[in-house]
């Protein structure tokens, strides 16, 4: 039995997470979908990682195993055009090398997060980014984000219905920048804890708009204690951009 690797692209807005729900869209279940549509066959995917409601993707990793040896392109070919309804494109796909797993082959996840900083609301890209239009600093959001760069128990910053085993991560980047008229909040790590993304995107706003110090945020996460977190960013400007796999560069 083929398993196959395929890289994807979602728009979060339309699904309830990405893992399968029981009447609700999910980025999953429709490429279930797509594959039974081509293949005939009930499948389960795996992914990377599982992305919230309204969170998106351009460098998702799933893998599907299929009972009939399909050459990598015809399954390209055959998802997409039976995912044409769907906000989800497959990007690539790939025989995957045997042992090989989507979620615990898996060493690096990078996520993006999409700050639009500017007085006037977003057009083309509402829902996919995080309109603040206060003027932040994004020089003291960064200082502040080194406070959370390494081996720490990130409680302060675990949503209270994580079922990780242990609230301790190591984070190795955490970096802030301004691009243009957005900030960008850059993350990567082996993994992360439910939320720990968007509830440190908010706590880093409350810096840049001048409410908190980075030292503050050292405190916070010093505190090991979920009521010292800051606001949690919406789900909209958050983006998991890659996955890597052992000496390979994250996709």
């Amino acid at each position: 039995m083929p398993r196959y690797r395929l890289l994807v692209e979602y728009d979060g807005r339309p699904y309830a997470g990405f893992q399968a729900q029981a009447v609700l869209p999910s980025v999953q279940g429709a490429i279930e979908a797509a594959v039974k549509a081509f293949s005939g066959q009930d499948v389960r995917i795996a992914a990377a990682g599982r992305t919230d409601t309204g969170v998106h993707a351009t460098g998702q990793v799933v893998h599907v195993d299929l009972d009939k040896d399909w050459p990598a392109q015809t399954v390209f070919n055959a998802l997409n055009a039976h995912l044409t309804r769907e906000a989800v494109s497959i990007l690539s796909a790939e025989i995957a090398e045997e042992g090989w797993h989507a979620r615990f082959s898996a060493n690096e996840r990078r996520y993006l997060y999409r700050i639009l900083n500017r007085r006037a609301p977003p057009a083309l890209d509402k829902g996919r980014v995080w309109h603040m239009k206060k003027e932040l600093d994004h020089e003291a959001m960064h200082a502040a984000a080194q406070h959370l760069l390494g081996l720490h128990d990130f409680t302060t910053f675990r949503d209270m219905h994580c079922q990780s085993k242990s609230p301790v991560k190591t984070l190795d980047v955490a970096r802030v920048r301004r691009v243009g008229e957005e900030i960008h909040l850059d993350f990567e790590a082996r993994s992360f804890l439910h939320r720990q993304v968007r509830s440190m995107t908010g706590t880093l706003v409350e810096v840049g708009a001048g409410r908190w110090t980075p030292d503050d945020v050292k405190a916070a996460l010093e505190a090991k204690d979920r009521r010292e977190c800051g606001p949690v960013a919406p789900a909209d400007g958050l983006y998991l951009v890659g996955v890597g796999y052992g000496d390979t560069p994250p996709t």
